[in-house]
């Protein structure tokens, strides 16, 4: 088969109606640019749609849901259309489940180069270029349904490259029944390629900006390049402003610095050379994996404001979304085996977690202590009574703690003991 090469755009899930999450202040040297950025990325892959080289859009769904991205979601893809109607340049639209077709206003009616695939069948269109056919697209928006119903998509099969654009996940064989040469998909927020489920590619281009630590690491949409011999080749583009990364840190890293807050500032400079000058937001997650290491990190807390302060109000920024400093699990043996108040502590702690119980809901906080009950619930409503000053919604926190946060809540407990037994500043909360 040999015809002519083209090049066509493949984006999906902008999802303009979604502001960026997972943060707990907003810094206000980026407030505005945190802001814009959903719709920064998105009119970033319009730009290039508006490429001379380029000869039509493909938009695999989740673009936004009208209603609660209001008429400024609604004008950034109006716009853009209109501009790309002026250049003549054709739009394939699959809806998904965000961008639902029966939720688009019908007062609002889109031009006449956007086509809005319908929901109930596919619909094959051939793409032509000074009246001589070039490719096929066959789309089908989604029913509601977060996964591909891949029989939904039979068409006419014909010589022509022939793209297959819809909304949601499916397996490569299934894809690959379906006989199409490039599957154009959305519903993934992050880069996802289906190896083997069509000759030139099955991809889900994710969303052109991440908007949490799920969606760590670049973002933006594909460019495909089709030859004469239909040999597709598949270029990603990024496009995010912001980019959350999710660092992981343990002790063995902080001994060879000498301190957490050094080793972070040697990190964050290395992701801001690696993420080529855009805004960073940063979780990290610490493992104290050695006790010894505990002074090295400090209070969390107090950290977590320096690092904000010395490397959030950059331009570029990277700023510290959280930092998590998770508590040994065990202690030296030596620690244990002293005959201290310390040693105590520690074999308590020890003959309490062996015995998988807390104290079975004991009358005080003298008794609580003192229990070695065999229950599985941690009840700390006891302790709540020697503090009047305490609100109704803090007794009934502590005293309802979830089973899912025992082991971390004795983590909790047991350094804080550690560390003011060993005449050390307790940090009072080890996640910032």
């Amino acid at each position: 088969m040999s015809g002519e090469s083209f090049r066509f755009i493949h984006a999906s899930d902008f999802h303009l109606e979604t502001p960026l999450g997972d943060l707990d202040h907003l810094p206000p040297n980026l407030r505005e640019g945190l802001a814009t950025a959903p719709r920064d990325a998105a009119a970033a892959v319009f730009e290039a749609a508006l490429a001379t080289n380029i000869d039509f859009l493909v938009l695999s769904g989740d673009l936004l849901h009208p209603v609660a991205a209001g008429p400024h979601g609604m004008s950034l893809l109006l716009d853009n259309f209109e501009k790309l109607h002026a250049a003549k340049k054709p739009v394939y639209w699959a809806a998904g489940i965000a961008d639902d077709p029966k939720q688009w206003p019908e007062a609002v009616p889109l031009p006449p180069n956007v086509t809005l695939f319908p929901r109930d069948k596919p619909l094959s269109i051939t793409y032509e270029r000074a009246g001589r056919a070039i490719c096929s697209v066959v789309g089908r928006s989604s029913e509601g349904r977060s996964s591909l119903h891949v029989p939904g998509f039979q068409a006419e099969i014909n010589d022509e490259f022939t793209i297959g654009v819809g909304y949601g996940s499916a397996d490569a064989n299934a894809l690959s029944a379906g006989r199409l040469d490039y599957w154009a998909l959305g519903g993934a927020h992050n880069y996802t390629e289906i190896e083997g489920g069509a000759p030139a590619g099955a991809i889900q281009p994710g969303s052109p900006q991440g908007r949490g630590l799920d969606e760590c690491g670049p973002h933006g949409y594909c460019v495909v390049d089709v030859d004469a011999e239909h040999t597709a080749r598949v270029h990603r583009v990024e496009t995010d402003c912001f980019r959350y990364c999710h660092e992981t840190i343990d002790a063995e890293e902080i001994r060879s610095v000498g301190s957490l807050r050094n080793l972070l500032g040697q990190k964050i400079a290395t992701l801001a050379n690696e993420n080529g000058g855009r805004h960073l937001l940063i979780a990290w997650d610490v493992s104290l994996s050695d006790p010894e290491m505990i002074s090295a990190v400090g209070d969390p807390v107090e950290l977590l404001r320096q690092v904000r302060r010395d490397h959030g109000n950059g331009n570029p920024a990277a700023w510290t979304t959280r930092l998590t400093v998770r508590p040994p699990k065990a202690y030296p043996k030596s620690w244990r085996e002293e005959d201290t108040i310390l040693g105590d502590f520690l074999r308590a702690s020890d003959k309490f977690r062996k015995s998988g119980s807390a104290a079975a809901k004991p009358a005080s906080a003298k008794d609580a202590a003192a229990s070695g009950g065999q229950s599985r619930q941690i009840n700390l409503m006891p302790f709540t009574e020697e503090h009047a000053e305490l609100s109704s919604t803090a007794t009934t926190l502590l005293g309802d703690l979830p089973a899912q946060h025992r082991d971390e809540t004795l983590d909790e407990a047991t350094l804080l003991g550690v560390e003011l037994l060993r005449g050390g500043k307790p940090s009072w909360g080890r996640k910032s």
